[in-house]
C-alpha cells in the first residue's frame, strides 16, 4: 500500500494529467528530444512526446534503503535473541536501539538527498 500511495498514485495522476493536457510543449522538446537515454522513443529530432520519468538516483536510493532495512531486521533479530523480544528490555538497550534505528533513517535520507543533488548538478534540484 505504501509503495502504491508513495510512488504509484502520484505517477498515475501525472500520467493522466499529461495525457489530458496533450499538445506540444517546447520545454519537453528542449529537455527530451535529443536525450540519448530515450532512443526507445525513436530517432532524436523526430520523437513523439511521451510522459517521461527518468530513474535518476532511484537504484542508489533503493540500495541504501535495502541495506538499512536488512540492518533493522538484524537489530530486531538480535533484540529477540538477547533481550527476549523486539520491544522492552533495559532502558539502555531501548535507547541504543532507538538511536540506531533513527541513525539509519537519517543516513538513508542524507545519502539519498546527497545523491539526488549531486546528479542534479552540485546542489541544485533543477537541471
Amino acid at each position: 500500500v505504501n509503495v502504491f500511495l508513495g510512488l504509484g498514485l502520484p505517477w498515475m495522476i501525472a500520467a493522466i494529467a499529461w495525457t489530458v493536457k496533450g499538445g506540444t510543449d517546447a520545454k519537453w522538446q528542449g529537455r527530451f528530444q535529443f536525450d540519448p537515454d530515450l532512443d526507445w522513443l525513436g530517432p532524436a529530432g523526430s520523437r513523439p512526446q511521451a510522459f517521461v520519468v527518468k530513474a535518476g538516483s532511484l537504484a542508489f536510493s533503493v540500495t541504501v534503503f535495502t541495506i538499512c532495512a536488512i540492518l533493522c531486521l538484524l537489530l530486531l533479530a538480535l533484540r529477540r535473541r538477547f533481550c527476549g523480544g523486539e520491544l522492552g528490555g533495559s532502558k539502555g538497550g531501548k535507547w541504543t536501539s532507538a538511536f540506531l534505528l533513527a541513525s539509519m533513517w537519517f543516513l538513508y535520507i542524507g545519502l539519498s538527498s546527497w545523491k539526488s543533488l549531486a546528479e542534479a548538478g552540485g546542489g541544485s534540484c533543477a537541471k
